[in-house]
C-alpha cells in the first residue's frame, strides 16, 4: 500500500549558512534549533523545519541556482509585513499586489530566494 508523505522539511542551499541565520533569524524572529558552519535548521510554528544548507557542502553536489522555487508563508497585514521588512532592507522582487489567489508580495533573501507572504482569499 502506498502512503502520502508528509511535507516536514524545506531545504534552501546557501552561500553562507551564517549570513542567512543572521537573516532568517531577523525576519522569523526567532533562533535556529540547529546551527553550525555548513548548517543552520529553524523549527516553524507549524511543525515545518527550515533548513539552510552550504552548497559547498551538500552532497549531491547542488546544481540549480537560487530563485527556481520560493517558499510561501500565510499572513494577514500584507502592507504592514512588507513596509517593516522594506525598512529592515530586506529586498523585494514584487512589492503588494492583488492576485487570483490573494493579495501577496516576493522578497529575496540575501542568496535570491524568493520568500512568497499571501493574504488567501476566502471562498465564498
Amino acid at each position: 500500500m502506498l502512503c502520502q508523505p508528509k511535507l516536514d522539511f524545506v531545504l534552501l542551499f546557501v552561500e553562507s549558512p551564517q549570513k542567512s541565520q543572521e537573516f532568517y533569524t531577523h525576519l522569523l524572529q526567532q533562533s535556529p534549533v540547529e546551527s553550525s558552519s555548513t548548517f543552520v535548521m529553524f523549527a516553524l510554528a507549524n511543525g515545518v523545519m527550515l533548513g539552510l544548507w552550504s552548497r559547498y557542502t551538500a552532497q549531491p553536489a547542488v546544481t540549480s541556482l537560487p530563485g527556481a522555487m520560493e517558499i510561501s508563508f500565510n499572513y494577514e497585514d500584507i502592507d504592514g509585513l512588507y513596509q517593516s521588512w522594506l525598512d529592515l532592507g530586506i529586498q523585494m522582487a514584487q512589492p503588494p499586489t492583488e492576485m487570483e489567489h490573494g493579495r501577496t508580495f516576493v522578497a529575496l533573501d540575501p542568496d535570491g530566494h524568493r520568500i512568497r507572504i499571501n493574504r488567501l482569499k476566502e471562498e465564498v
